[in-house]
């Protein structure tokens, strides 16, 4: 391949309801996109699964659709990778077929076994190795339940026949002709079985789980060697990178390399994620603490809250509730609606996430009265996802300033949500706090691109990343202070009501 040739970076990303992928110049603006959407099966209560045959060959058409108009492999420096995270697959090492459907992130199947170990008094300890909380959201539990409800996965996989991994994993697998079985740092930060202190894999949690190591996949640097393209997917081989979960590429993507940087995605879900440099923060607000990146064998560490719910509220909205005929129709209902108006949505469809870390909580809508309309209902919908990353970004202040760090002073956001202005300037407000949007929205895909452009030699590190970052639009608080805390505190309340307090 000609270097002058390879002139893109081909940035898979692989989320909750969708699979893309896009095509990024040396740049960061992305050039061509492809998506297919993704089905969601639902077999019982709390359930959540993919098939993971149709990730692939989503994945596989979407790639092959970049490869058009001119645009050859010989074009293709790299590939980068991000993916939903914690979602779970389970496959045969050889013939590379799943087990059984991927159990997704939001699956809350495995509650019991959480409250198990609760109840024997592991959490702290899960806390202190991994960074994380006992709580169905993450692989650990989903490989320990798929290992012991399908049948012969157990014996098997201490024979050395199968293999685990989040989406990446099972990407790389199919990627690279069932080559490499391969994970990164934040991919495997968010299994509930890596000691992010080490950097490998915890024995003491495999044995809690009965989990063999010979199932687990290789662990390496975001920016890292991960094998090569099978020749027969594209006519030539296309190294592979680049690997990030899906918040943690987005944060590379918002340039948040320096301690005190906070961004927040809204996509099916909201997840928010502040730069802790190369100290681990433990948080005393049941915040997580999880890998940001690894580049060079040097760990960066982030504090992260999740809110299961937030893209998702704005499809509840338009398929469930048939408030809305689109997605964008939000915004100018939102504004339509009785500024007066004291509805309250707490939207525990699954669980609360952080702060509060409740997966039995569900969703409840409080404050109508006879004069309510879809304008209110859909306003509540929209300020819940501003008063959760309230929830968020107070708790991480505290924390920071405990560890003796800065607080974060402003939030950049991204994802599918903050082309809604409403939306933006309704967080700004709650927070009390500007709030940044940039240029470059596809932050996700674009943190990709960047750490496989960072192995291609197209950036020379982090720093040299962080002067691609742009701004598009800087949102300023306008609300009164005593509105902000009046709407705040209805909020808080109706959390307590839900949560039975």
């Amino acid at each position: 391949m000609a270097a002058e040739e390879a002139r893109y970076i081909l940035a898979i990303d692989q989320g909750t309801t969708s699979t893309r992928a896009l095509l990024f110049d040396r740049s960061g603006s992305p050039m061509r996109v492809r998506q297919r959407e993704l089905t969601q099966h639902f077999p019982q209560d709390g359930w959540v699964e993919h098939d993971a045959e149709e990730i692939w060959t989503a994945t596989l058409n979407v790639c092959r659709g970049l490869l058009t108009g001119g645009t050859t492999v010989a074009n293709i420096a790299a590939i980068g990778i991000t993916n939903q995270r914690e979602t779970t697959v389970l496959w045969d090492r050889e013939s590379g077929e799943p087990l059984h459907h991927a159990i997704v992130w939001q699956d809350r199947r495995t509650a019991g076994i959480c409250s198990g170990l609760k109840a024997e008094g592991k959490e702290p300890a899960v806390q202190e190795k991994t960074g994380l909380l006992l709580d169905p959201y993450f692989s650990g539990t989903k490989l320990a339940w798929l290992l012991d409800n399908v049948p012969g996965a157990r014996p098997r996989a201490e024979a050395g026949e199968l293999c685990f991994g989040t989406i990446d994993s099972w990407l790389i697998y199919k990627l690279t002709g069932g080559k490499r079985h391969v994970t990164d740092a934040t991919n495997a930060s968010r299994t509930m079985l890596f000691n992010i202190d080490t950097q490998d894999w915890d024995d003491d949690i495999l044995g809690w789980f009965d989990i063999p190591r010979s199932v687990l996949p290789e662990v390496k640097d975001c920016c890292d060697d991960f094998g090569v393209t099978a020749m027969e997917l594209f006519g030539a081989e296309i190294p592979i990178a680049g690997v990030a979960g899906d918040q943690q590429a987005a944060t590379v993507g918002q340039a948040c390399f320096e301690p005190g940087l906070m961004k927040s995605t809204y996509g099916t879900g909201c997840f928010a994620l502040v730069n802790t440099g190369s100290k681990r923060v433990q948080s005393q607000n049941r915040l997580l603490s999880t890998v940001a990146y690894r580049i060079g064998g040097k760990t960066t560490y982030a504090l992260e809250g999740s809110i299961f719910m937030a893209g998702a509220i704005v499809q509840w909205l338009r398929d469930e509730m048939g408030l809305i005929s689109s997605s964008e129709e939000s915004e100018a209902m939102a504004r339509d609606a009785n500024p007066m108006s004291h509805v309250i949505l707490v939207p525990a469809f699954t669980g609360l996430g952080a702060p509060y870390w409740e997966p039995e909580a569900r969703a409840a809508l409080f404050g109508m009265v006879r004069d309510t309309g879809a304008p209110e209902i859909v306003r509540a919908a929209l300020e819940s996802v501003s008063f959760q990353t309230r929830d968020l970004m107070d708790a991480m202040g505290e924390d920071m300033r405990e560890a003796g760090l800065t607080a974060p002073k402003a939030l950049r956001v991204d994802g599918g949500m903050v082309m809604n202005d409403w939306f933006v300037q309704n967080m700004t407000d709650i927070l009390g706090r500007p709030v940044e949007r940039p240029e470059v929205t596809e932050t996700t895909a674009l943190g990709a691109a960047y750490l496989a452009g960072i192995q291609a030699g197209f950036y020379g590190g982090p720093k040299d990343v962080a002067e691609h970052w742009r701004c598009e639009k800087a949102f300023a608080p306008q609300m009164a202070e005593e509105e902000r805390n009046e709407r705040y505190g209805r909020w808080q309340g109706a959390v307590k009501r839900v949560l039975g307090a």
